[in-house]
């Protein structure tokens, strides 16, 4: 669909500012202050990224590998911090050890399934050859490689990787979005997931619903480990203001115990809203590179459409309102569904045959149900708090986040600037002042420092 299409459509859905106050009535809204986390970290100094990069490569044996031999560098789509540079100190380690390096994408479905959109999704994230200083094979197709013992489950991975001599795969660690475990986001799922393509993306996720992720990841990591050239992997941790604070080599025997590990710093040093109990959260966007569900089901408290998982115990919130698409995430809305109110924007942007492709193979097609669409944010923030009973400006207990990545400035209600007050951990940055609107849509732009 193309964009006068796509505008047509979000018009057409999108309920008009007037209606939602001829159904609301023409509420008061409580006033916006600026607060800000306060967060300890100690990040890598940029110049020095390419060289952690190159020692966690070094720290790996290749002991196994032919002179000359070609080292496949497993690659993902999440918007991690200095992505091209660690990449690159890591092409230059395999090269001056005497390799031949190249990468290919291991992310799944993502890139609508094919080929060139999966290169395509490497190039905006700055991974691009000439960048990185290495070919980029981008392909969907996978060989079977086994299958699980017990259920008889295919194991797929990207038939390039697995013609190579040597495999390491290059990614963060993190809280996973969709399920709790010892290993969740991380150097395993990009072999399980990642490496697997489509197919393999496809297939997990199906048999997921009867058998958990916390369970499958696992043991099918293990799979892969026998079967096939795994050195090991480059694993990389990031703190709170999603700055590199950690590079770290690990070899085959690491990926669960020393994933685990790593998995605990990366929940110490995760951004988190900073209240547990909040009425309504304005997202300014969502994106797959700022969280696989679009919004970070970790920072939500939500999990509406995960497999047999529950959801995080906090933050409760009542009502949230998303405002847009990011440009990167090329119209892939997956976990649109988690927000109870949209402004049309995110109807414009929105990709409807990359999203579904996504939640079919993810097996999460709750995740792409559309929520009730406005046409400004004055009508979706009137339609969200209207909704919740009696509000009190004074009272209400409200933030508005650039995403749920960039999470350090934060717009608040009064409510919660008088509580930053007395807390450690917060500053107020600014005082609460009136919410101004330029034909309905906000005027203050979002805050990302």
């Amino acid at each position: 669909m193309n964009a006068p299409d796509q505008q047509v459509a979000a018009d057409a859905l999108s309920v008009p500012e007037e209606t939602i106050v001829d159904a609301c009535g023409d509420p008061p809204l409580p006033e916006l202050g600026v607060i800000e986390q306060n967060w300890e970290t100690d990040p890598i100094a940029p110049d020095d990224v390419a060289v952690h990069a190159a020692r966690a490569v070094e720290s790996l044996s290749f002991a196994e590998v032919p002179a000359g031999g070609e080292v496949a560098l497993g690659v993902g789509s999440r918007g991690i911090a200095n992505l091209p540079t660690i990449v690159a100190g890591v092409v230059e380690a395999v090269s001056d050890a005497g390799y031949k390096p190249f990468v290919f994408p291991a992310m799944g479905s993502h890139g609508g399934a094919t080929g060139e959109g999966q290169r395509t999704m490497l190039n905006e994230l700055g991974v691009t050859e000439s960048a990185i200083g290495c070919e980029i094979r981008s392909t969907m197709d996978v060989v079977e490689v086994g299958r699980t013992p017990d259920r008889d489950v295919p194991v797929v991975a990207d038939d390039t990787a697995v013609a190579a001599d040597a495999i390491i795969p290059i990614n963060r660690v993190k809280p996973h979005t969709d399920f709790d475990g010892p290993v969740e986001s991380g150097l395993s799922k990009m072999l399980v997931i990642g490496m697997g393509k489509q197919r393999g993306a496809q297939i997990a996720h199906k048999w997921a619903v009867d058998w958990s992720f916390r369970r499958m990841i696992p043991e099918i990591t293990g799979q892969l480990l026998d079967e096939l050239p795994i050195v090991g992997g480059v694993a990389i941790v990031e703190d709170q203001h999603d700055e590199t604070t950690l590079i770290e080599g690990v070899p085959p025997s690491g990926f669960l115990d020393r994933e685990a590990e790593l998995l605990e710093t990366a929940y110490e040093l995760m951004p988190t809203l900073p209240f547990g109990d909040l009425d309504l959260v304005i997202f300014d966007r969502q994106g797959k590179e700022i969280s696989g569900q679009g919004l970070d089901t970790n920072v939500i408290g939500r999990r509406p459409f995960s497999i047999n998982e529950p959801a995080p115990e906090t933050p409760d919130i009542k009502r949230i309102f998303t405002r847009g698409l990011t440009e990167k995430t090329h119209g892939n809305a997956m976990g649109v569904g988690s927000a109870d109110v949209v402004h049309e924007d995110v109807v414009a942007e929105l990709d409807a045959q990359t999203s579904l492709i996504n939640a079919l193979t993810a097996s999460t097609i709750r995740g792409v149900k559309l929520p009730p669409v406005v046409e400004t944010d004055r009508a979706g923030i009137v339609a969200a708090l209207s909704t919740i009973g009696v509000v009190d400006t004074e009272t209400v207990r409200v933030l508005r986040a650039a995403d749920t990545m960039h999470l350090h400035r934060l717009y608040a209600s009064p409510a919660l600037v008088e509580a930053a007050r007395d807390r450690a951990d917060l500053r107020v940055i600014e005082e609460p002042s009136p919410i101004e609107f330029d034909t309905g849509q906000l005027v203050a732009p979002p805050l990302r420092e």
